[in-house]
């Protein structure tokens, strides 16, 4: 299984506007949220009715800055399922740079269920 995603930056994609920093550049909490993006694109058409997948674990190395203006593209890959586990393996690209790689793990749950458990509060 595998996803595409794209994003042009723009002013409220910086570090600037997301608060992770005073640079007018692709913020790293908007490139994880591409990247997750990714991820559960690529599981979308594939999962069973009443199922969706949480994210549960991330390691992302944000390495190059991307401009406002420029595009950014996201490629998850599923690497490996353990059980309910899903681990998929991304890219973030602005053209042939490598802006950001790492892994990504999810969890498929039952969605009415999560939801539940989630307004209910901490037990």
């Amino acid at each position: 299984m595998t996803a595409r995603v794209e994003l042009t930056v723009t002013d409220v994609d910086t570090a600037q506007a997301v608060g992770s920093g005073d640079v007018p550049v692709l913020g790293t909490p908007r490139v994880l949220a591409l990247a997750e993006a990714a991820t559960v694109a690529a599981t979308a058409s594939r999962l069973p009715a009443g199922m969706t997948t949480v994210g549960m674990r991330v390691e992302l190395d944000h390495r190059v800055p991307t401009p406002v203006g420029r595009t950014a593209v996201a490629q998850a890959r599923l690497a490996k399922v353990d059980g309910r586990r899903l681990l998929f393996e991304v890219a973030v690209t602005e053209g042939a740079t490598t802006v950001a790689e790492g892994r990504v793990e999810r969890v498929l749950v039952d969605r009415h269920r999560f939801v539940e458990r989630a307004q209910q509060g901490p037990a």
